[in-house]
């Protein structure tokens, strides 16, 4: 910059000089003609080149200097410039830096305030439901003091549910005799006795108390069940005036249920061929809801001590097996021989009741049972083996001839056990449809000598004329449709039977066994005329005479309703209606029928009893 300034400035001061000698250098002007003057007037000498070279060169220098101080301070401002754009580019790099720096921080308070909000938000759900937790824990606490569903003692939950007290009452069309539970091979025979006279009984007896004790360890849980009501009936026991009856063991079982799905059980209560809904633990059991306590025929159970093992496989199969008590129902039939024994009336000492029989068992029964569960429903499917025993005596010495049989003389000489294996299958399922709304079943049993599983305990076993065991036939079924259109209302339609066949050997009057076509059957269908001749007092009414057929089968259909008028915290208050229509049918014999007056004859030889039932019930049950 210098350079081009002094540059500038010589070639200036050049062009001057050479501007200056051109004028000293040519033609002399003309000189000028002065006027004539009086007085002589001195000038003064014009300046020399040299002076106008210095003064020039003066006026130069001064240019020079000021242009030079000019360029001075425009290179102090240059270089302030500089330093000012340098000291706003380290400036602005600082600021970049700051701005980055600042940006940095920015992301990480972003990232640490999302971080913030999410704890927040997760600390504001976790306080609302620590908040809920508590606010339950504290209601829990408070139910459990107020109002405890079970009762705690030593780590062990006690509970009475299951309990309820019940009112309730029956009508017959036809008198049979019963409470509030049917006895049905008692149903009398149309144009009986009994068969125009009806019965009305109440009664609170089907009242149950139930307790409940569960405990939990880490590989099991504990379970004790203990059930009763007052369905039993002992010696003294009457309607006359207290009414008091006493009180009866139901169940009364424990359980060990394991984490790996075994389940051992034992003690009194259903057995395993009853229906259960789900799995095949103790506890869920299924039966009718029947108001009538003898719940319906064709309905598969016991309710008697067993043993029973389990398995969960899964959770949709289960298998179990149980050693169940047995107990042969007395041989039916008739002509029976009496060769043989195969039980006694119960002997009091050993507490047993002395107006039953009570069989001389040889083993327990078995039941193996399968359940599965696929998705809909509950399907089951099981087998039972019995046996029967009875000790034979043969033998007869010291018939004279001719002194008829009863010249006759017992001998034990020959006597032997005879053991008879018998047994059945059945199963069942039981399904929702309509979202619950309706659920249908549908469950049975056959085989030989399975009897006694059927509600109406016909009959198990029959004998030969040797007096040899021959387990009957039977058939047991039930349908079962239920509904609940609200979560207060149930109805209930049920329609099952008991069926037990013939069989027997021989004819005429000398056949032996159960369902003999031969036997009299004449005055099956009429009621019997009173006996006597007391014109005064009247005649005495008769039992039917030469009716002596077996029971065939006994079938009912039922209707009716729960309704819970409260299910609350307080327990359930809940109403009963149902109506039940019950047939008797025996096996057909022999002989004619006369129709009653006004009444139809039933064909030749054949007989059955028709019976309308009317039930009702209120029962509370213990929340």
């Amino acid at each position: 910059m210098k350079f081009r300034v002094n540059a500038a400035a010589t070639a200036i001061l050049a062009v001057s000089l050479v501007a200056a000698y051109a004028q000293t250098s040519g033609t002399t002007p003309p000189m000028k003609k002065h006027a004539t003057t009086t007085k002589k007037e001195t000038m003064p000498p014009p300046p020399s080149v040299t002076e106008q070279i210095n003064a020039l060169r003066q006026e130069m220098q001064s240019q020079i200097d000021a242009l030079k101080s000019s360029l001075a301070d425009k290179d102090a401002q240059l270089r302030q410039a500089q330093q000012m754009a340098t000291d706003a580019q380290a400036a602005a790099a600082k600021a970049e830096s700051d701005a980055m720096a600042q940006q940095q921080v920015f992301t990480e308070n972003t990232a640490a305030v999302t971080t913030l909000q999410a704890s927040v938000r997760d600390l504001t759900s976790n306080q609302t439901s620590l908040a809920t937790t508590v606010s339950d824990q504290v209601s829990g606490i408070k139910k459990a003091i107020d109002n405890p569903d079970t009762i705690h003692y030593k780590g062990i939950t006690i509970s009475p549910a299951g309990s309820f007290l019940a009112a309730e009452t029956v009508w017959r069309s036809a008198a049979i005799g019963d409470d509030i539970n049917t006895h049905w091979t008692s149903v009398p025979l149309n144009y009986a006795d009994n068969y125009y006279t009806s019965e009305f009984y109440g009664s609170g007896r089907q009242s149950r108390l139930a307790v409940k004790a569960t405990g939990k360890i880490p590989s099991m849980t504990l379970t004790g069940y203990y059930e009763m009501d007052w369905l039993g009936a002992g010696v003294t026991s009457n309607n006359n005036q207290s009414n008091s009856y006493l009180m009866r063991q139901r169940q009364l079982w424990a359980d060990a249920k394991l984490t790996n799905g075994w389940d051992f059980s034992g003690g009194q209560g259903w057995s395993l061929a009853t229906e259960q809904t789900v799995g095949l633990a103790r506890g869920t059991d299924i039966t009718p809801a029947t108001i009538d306590a003898a719940y319906e025929p064709g309905f598969v159970w016991t309710r008697q001590y067993s043993f029973r093992v389990t398995k969960n496989i899964g959770k949709s199969f289960f298998m179990g097996i149980s050693a169940e008590n047995p107990e042969m129902l007395n041989p039916g039939g008739s002509n029976l021989p009496s060769n043989m024994v195969s039980g006694a009336a119960g002997d009091t000492s050993g507490l047993y009741n002395s107006g039953n029989n009570y069989s001389f068992n040889l083993a327990p029964d078995m039941i193996a049972k399968i359940a599965v569960e696929p998705g809909w429903g509950h399907w089951e499917l099981f087998g039972i083996s019995r046996l029967f025993r009875d000790r034979l005596y043969p033998n007869a010495t010291g018939c004279g001839a001719g002194s008829g049989s009863t010249a006759c003389t017992g001998s034990g000489a020959g006597a032997y056990n005879n053991t008879v294996a018998a047994g059945g299958v059945g199963g069942g399922f039981r399904g929702p449809l309509f979202q619950k709304k309706l659920t249908i079943g549908l469950k049975g049993l056959y085989g030989d000598g399975v009897g006694r599983y059927g509600d109406s305990t016909i009959a198990d076993v029959t004998l030969r004329p040797n007096g040899m065991i021959s387990p009957l036939h039977g058939f047991s079924a039930l349908s079962t449709v239920e509904a609940n259109p609200t979560n207060r209302l149930m109805l209930y339609f049920n329609y099952g039977g008991d069926y037990i066949s013939r069989d027997y050997t021989g004819s005429g009057s000398s056949a032996v066994g159960y369902g003999i076509r031969g036997v009299a059957m004449s005055g099956c269908n009429t009621e019997v005329p009173p006996s006597g001749s007391d014109t005064t007092q009247g005649f005495d009414p008769s039992a039917p005479s030469n009716c002596k057929a077996n029971t065939k089968s006994v079938q009912e259909f039922t209707a009716g309703y729960w309704y819970n008028i409260y299910a609350g915290p307080m327990g359930r208050l809940r109403q009963g209606l149902q109506y039940s229509w019950v047939r008797r049918d025996l096996w057909s014999g022999a002989g004619s029928t006369t129709a009653p007056t006004g009444g139809i004859a039933n064909p030749t030889g054949s007989a059955n009893g028709e019976d309308n039932m009317v039930f009702t019930s209120l029962r509370y049950y213990l929340p």
